[in-house]
C-alpha cells in the first residue's frame, strides 16, 4: 500500500466506541505522520514565502503542490477506511454496514468538494 495520509479537521467526528487498533490506516501510521509532517513543513514554507513577498505564482505553485499532497493523504485513508472498516462492516452486515457506507459516502462527497 502506498501511504496517503490526510485529516479533515473539520469533517472530523469521534467514535468512541470504536477499537483504535482497527483503523484501516494503523498498518501505515508512521508513513501517514510522516507525510502529514512533510506537508506541515510546506504550510510554514507558504507563509514564509507571503512574509518574504515572493511572486504570486511561486506561491500559487507551492499551495498546488500541498493541496495535491493533502488530496493524496485523504485518498489514501479512504481506500483504507473502504478496504477494512467498510468491507468488515459489510461482511457483518445490519445498521453497521449501513452507517460505515453512509459514512464513506459522506466522506467521498466532502473529498468531492474540497
Amino acid at each position: 500500500m502506498t501511504p496517503h495520509p490526510s485529516h479533515d479537521t473539520a469533517a472530523t467526528q469521534d467514535h468512541p466506541a470504536d477499537d483504535h487498533s482497527s483503523h484501516g490506516y494503523i498498518t501505515a501510521k508512521d508513513d501517514y505522520l510522516k507525510r502529514l509532517r512533510r506537508i506541515e513543513g510546506q504550510a510554514r514554507g507558504l507563509q514564509r514565502m507571503v512574509e518574504e513577498e515572493k511572486y504570486c505564482i511561486d506561491i500559487l505553485t507551492q499551495v498546488s503542490a500541498m493541496t495535491k499532497a493533502l488530496q493524496a493523504v485523504a485518498m489514501g485513508l479512504l481506500e483504507d477506511h473502504i478496504s477494512h472498516c467498510v468491507v468488515d462492516a459489510a461482511v457483518a452486515g445490519g445498521p453497521e454496514a449501513d452507517a460505515k457506507i453512509k459514512e464513506a459516502t459522506d466522506a467521498i462527497a466532502r473529498l468531492v468538494r474540497s
